[in-house]
């Protein structure tokens, strides 16, 4: 007698007198064992909080604490970030920073885990069931079911009873995020209405267009047709601290069309120089850098989430989540026939929902 390696099934020989068909070919036959009869769920042990009272209140008090230590550990996390604060001159409030929010916010997060774990583990319904999975979408007796389990749920876990557990979960959950909305605000500025930040970069009348990161001056004949240029204002790289948030908002894409191609409106007649077009390389749509451009159809395209603007109708939105044009900014020539600025972008660069009231 064999056995089957994949199968576990014994494999036996077969012969004519095994078979009962005259003429069978010789081989194997699998021989099939009886299957394994269920054997069912084992006794329930009941738990010390479904045989003694006092068990039970006590562990429904363990629960509604830990909830509570949630929230403690939240306001915790949110009066440290603003007690030790931090300070650029001094890598200790950095630490100490560090340090105590962490500290709450693992409180918060530690309680509300633990304590959703022992009140499943300790009160809510123990007794094993099973669970049938079909593939194809249910009866509708089996969809009036599905409500009738979601009400037992409600029964068996006690939280439309416990009335303290619930409270003090729903509390805890609403109090756990708030030190993340103080955080993330904190990355913002504090004293400074955004919008404003953004009306104004560093470009202003006479700045030269610099090619990035070079900071090399461009003149127009260096733009051909057909080409394009990643631009940051003359002088940015001299700036020390506060550079790359300059760039941020002032960076801009050169670009040369032929001038019949450019529709461009009465009052924005000059805002180009001889077919030359600068628009602001930050898209409307989140601030990702709007980095491709396509000369054959001439469109700008933002990687991040596909916004296409058309540069020959003012970077006009033609496909993507973007909402507004990218701002032109004004440009000419000097005496030298480098490229230069007439004026700061005439809009706030950037996504549209700074915008919003």
């Amino acid at each position: 007698m064999a056995m089957d390696d994949n199968s576990g099934k014994d494999l036996t020989a077969a012969d004519s007198s095994s078979v009962g068909h005259e003429g069978a070919p010789a081989g194997t036959a699998v021989v099939v064992r009886d299957a394994v009869a269920n054997p069912g769920f084992p006794p329930h042990r009941p738990r010390v909080t479904d045989l003694n009272p006092s068990a039970e209140r006590r562990a429904e008090r363990t629960v509604y604490t830990l909830f509570y230590l949630s929230i403690v550990g939240s306001v915790f996390a949110i009066v440290a970030y603003m007690v030790f604060p931090i300070i650029p001159e001094e890598p200790d409030s950095v630490r100490l920073n560090n340090l105590f929010i962490g500290l709450g916010l693992t409180l918060a997060l530690l309680a509300i885990g633990i304590g959703a774990v022992h009140w499943g583990k300790a009160l809510m319904f123990d007794h094993e069931g099973v669970d049938e999975r079909h593939p194809v979408r249910g009866s509708d007796e089996t969809r009036e079911r599905a409500v009738e389990i979601f009400h037992e749920a409600n029964v068996e876990s006690g939280i439309g009873r416990r009335t303290l557990i619930r409270n003090s979960l729903i509390g805890a959950l609403i109090a756990f995020p708030l030190p993340a909305v103080v955080l993330f605000r904190g990355l913002g500025p504090q004293d400074t209405n955004p919008a404003a930040l953004l009306e104004h970069t560093m470009w202003k009348k006479g700045t030269r267009l610099a090619i990035d990161p070079t900071g090399t001056p461009i003149k127009a004949s260096d733009v051909t047709l057909g080409s394009a240029f990643h631009v940051i204002p003359e002088g940015l790289q001299d700036l020390g601290h506060g550079k790359l948030e300059e760039k941020a908002k002032a960076a801009v894409l050169l670009m040369r069309l032929k001038p019949e191609d450019i529709n461009e409106p009465a009052d924005k007649k000059d805002w180009s120089y001889d077919g030359i077009v600068a628009y602001s390389k930050i898209c409307t749509h989140v601030g990702c850098p709007v980095a491709l451009y396509e000369q054959q159809t001439h469109t700008l395209l933002c990687p991040c989430h596909q916004s296409q603007f058309d540069v020959t109708n003012q970077c006009e939105v033609i496909f993507g989540p973007a909402k507004r044009p990218l701002p032109q900014l004004p440009i000419t020539v000097d005496s030298e026939g480098y490229l230069i600025a007439q004026s700061d972008f005439t809009e706030p660069v950037g996504p549209s929902f700074w915008e919003r009231n």
